[in-house]
């Protein structure tokens, strides 16, 4: 019988690539999405298309409103959303206060009740614009918390947070979802709840590069596309 990991599942390529490679990693999924009070669900949408895609049989979706408080770009609808390009070496107004800190602790609860061996996250320190809790010792330290928090820690069963993707370029979680047979036109990274991704918010410039940089220009938009060019 293969171990079950937990795969913190937004719908997004990041996370998609994450759960096709605990997957390969010879994991049996649960998936788990979060409504967080995001500007839209068009994500959580593409989570669960992508869980089918990869025949996750169980999958949990969470609402845990965070847009209470506001604070971010993604939860505030007075919030202008940042359209002019990325600022380097700034934590942008899109960064969510203390996301990840509630979405992982959310995941080991879940990860103890299902006896999981770990959690898969889709994590990344390269492209996203300094965020906090993206970084590899900020896992570290939550790893340490895991050990301590839970029965299972105190087992010494902790169940493992791994994020496969943290040091990884975009164009290189491009190269790696396209190995493990990743649909990228499902997945859904734009901030902007649209018909189709704007092709202006940081996530969608940061995506259209990689996608163009790794031989898919084909699904940039055509906002990146143009934008690729300029910058040439």
């Amino acid at each position: 019988m293969k171990p079950t990991a937990i795969v913190l599942l937004s719908g997004g390529l990041d996370s998609a690539t994450a759960a096709a490679q605990a997957i390969a990693d010879g994991y049996t999924i649960t998936a788990l999405s979060l409504n967080y009070g995001q500007r839209h669900v068009r994500e959580l949408l593409a989570a669960k298309q992508i869980a089918a895609h990869l025949g996750i049989q169980e999958h949990f979706v969470m609402a845990v409103n965070l847009a209470q408080w506001g604070g971010s770009a993604l939860t505030d609808d007075t919030v202008t959303m940042p359209l002019e390009g990325i600022q380097s070496d700034v934590i942008p107004i899109t960064y969510v206060p203390g996301r990840n800190t509630v979405f992982i602790a959310i995941a080991l609860s879940l990860a103890e009740a299902k006896d999981a061996e770990a959690i898969y996250l889709g994590i990344n320190a390269v492209d996203y614009s300094g965020y906090p809790d993206c970084r590899p010792d900020y896992l570290e330290a939550y790893q340490h918390l895991a050990t301590l928090s839970s029965k299972a820690g105190l087992e010494g069963k902790a169940p493992r947070l791994v994020a496969p993707l943290v040091m990884d370029s975009k164009a290189e979680i491009v190269r790696r979802a396209l190995e493990l047979g990743v649909p990228i036109a499902q997945t859904w990274s734009c901030y902007q709840g649209e018909a189709a991704p704007c092709g202006l918010c940081d996530s969608c410039r940061i995506r259209d590069r990689a996608l163009i940089e790794a031989g898919q220009a084909d699904l940039a938009t055509s906002i990146g596309q143009a934008l690729y060019t300029q910058s040439l």
